[in-house]
This record gives structure tokens, C-alpha cells and sequence, in this order.
């Protein structure tokens, strides 16, 4: 039976909660796979895996209960090795890189925060800050040919102005959270979405943090703010040789 990785941790100090389980069904009992200084999360992998919620589910929860005892690499969903010797002689390989990536993330966590515009409240903002586009609101409430052009131009500056407090927003998350942490990166974008970043925060400093997650939302009455975490740092790590296992 082939072996399914969960992530990378050390070799030494990891203990892992009694009776963790991960994917399949049956639940298959997570084991760890040493060589050298490094370590493998593993179980045995079922026949026909695929991204069901419920081993989706599962992989994070392994994640989550290693981290809570230590650094991890995470691994994505989906990372099978064809045997436990396999899984050896990678961690033997990538030893060096692994023990680099491990001392990144020690002591640290990443938080997800996106946030999202709420429509009716910007839209508001839009209109009260741009005078010409007021007026053309205005104008073209009474229809009519004449009306049909302003309403063209009237959507083309609403929606430069929109990209405009997009901008702004998305500055002003980076600006008041970014100081709390040691790193951040971008993640995928998406329509309404003013922003999607992922931070690595010291544990020392999670409470600062997400003070100033708090901050930022009551400040910004037009933005929907949401936090994930803390979480492993999958965007923090390296992991490209631990997929290849």
C-alpha cells in the first residue's frame, strides 16, 4: 500500500496527540516515518483518494495537531509516496532544506485574512466623494435618450472609482497588519474581493495581531474583515521536494 504524507516536522520532540487519525474510511491511524533530522506525518493511503470534504477535512486536522506541538512544513492535499522507504529517502535528501524551512516557522503561525467590500456602503462613499458621478446619478433617474449616454459614462466612472477605493482598501489592510507580523504574501484575488493575504505571525505576537485585525474592521465600515487561524504556514514553505516524495 502506497503512503500518504501529511507534512514534514523534526525528527526529535514529535508526539503526536494518541489516537490521531487521518484520511480514509475507516479512519487510518497517522504514523511518524523518521530519517535523519527530519520526520514525516504519514498513514497508509486508501485506493481511489480524492478530494472528498471529509479527508480534506482530515489532512487539516493532522496539520492542526502537529502544529500545536511543534513547527511543520504542510504538505497540499493529495501528496502519496510509494512506500514508507520512499518517504526515508527524501527526508534524507532534502535533510538540509527541510531543517532551514523547519527554524522558518518555529514559534510562528499563519493567519488568513480577506476582505471584501460591502457594495452598498462603498457605492454610498463613491457617490458622496465624486461630485460628477452624484450629478449624473441624479440625472439619469429621469430616462430617456439623453439619459442612456450619461448612464454609460456614469457606470464608467463608478467603476474607476471602485478600482480606485479597491486600491486604497487593499493598502490600508497591508499598512495596519503588516507591522504585526514577520511576512506576508497575496493570494489568489476575486471579484469584490479588495484582499487576500496571508500573514506570518510569531506566536509571542498573535494577540497584537488580531487587536489589530479588530481595529482595522471597526475603522473600515465599508469592508467586510475575516481571519483565519492560526494556521499551518502553508504559504511560507517550501515544500516542492516533499510533494516529489
Amino acid at each position: 500500500m502506497s503512503t500518504y504524507v501529511y507534512g514534514i516536522t523534526r525528527a526529535t520532540g514529535t508526539r503526536l496527540p494518541e489516537g490521531l487519525t487521518g484520511i480514509g474510511e475507516p479512519p487510518l491511524p497517522v504514523r511518524v516515518v523518521r530519517r535523519g533530522p527530519a520526520a514525516a506525518l504519514v498513514s497508509d493511503c486508501p485506493a481511489g483518494l480524492r478530494p472528498r470534504r471529509r479527508d480534506l477535512f482530515a489532512h487539516q486536522r493532522v496539520l492542526s495537531a502537529a502544529a500545536e506541538r511543534g513547527p511543520v512544513l504542510p504538505l497540499r492535499f493529495g501528496a502519496v509516496s510509494q512506500d514508507d522507504a520512499a518517504v526515508r529517502a527524501a527526508l534524507a535528501e532534502h535533510a538540509e532544506l527541510y531543517r532551514e524551512q523547519l527554524d522558518a516557522v518555529t514559534g510562528r503561525s499563519e493567519y488568513n485574512v480577506k476582505a471584501m467590500h460591502r457594495e452598498e456602503r462603498v457605492l454610498r462613499r463613491v457617490i458622496e466623494e465624486h461630485p460628477e458621478i452624484r450629478t449624473l446619478n441624479e440625472a439619469t433617474r429621469t430616462g430617456g435618450r439623453a439619459a442612456y449616454a450619461e448612464r454609460l459614462r456614469l457606470g464608467r466612472l463608478v467603476a474607476d472609482a471602485l478600482r480606485g477605493h479597491e486600491e486604497r482598501d487593499a493598502r490600508e489592510v497591508v499598512e495596519a497588519l503588516a507591522p504585526h507580523a514577520e511576512r506576508h504574501v497575496a493570494g489568489p484575488g476575486g471579484a469584490g474581493r479588495v484582499a487576500n493575504l496571508s500573514f506570518l505571525v510569531e506566536k509571542d505576537r498573535a494577540e497584537a495581531f488580531l487587536t489589530a485585525v479588530e481595529v482595522l474592521s471597526a475603522a473600515s465600515p465599508q469592508m467586510d474583515v475575516r481571519v483565519t487561524g492560526p494556521l499551518p504556514a502553508y504559504s511560507f514553505v517550501r515544500t516542492e521536494p516533499a510533494q516529489a516524495a
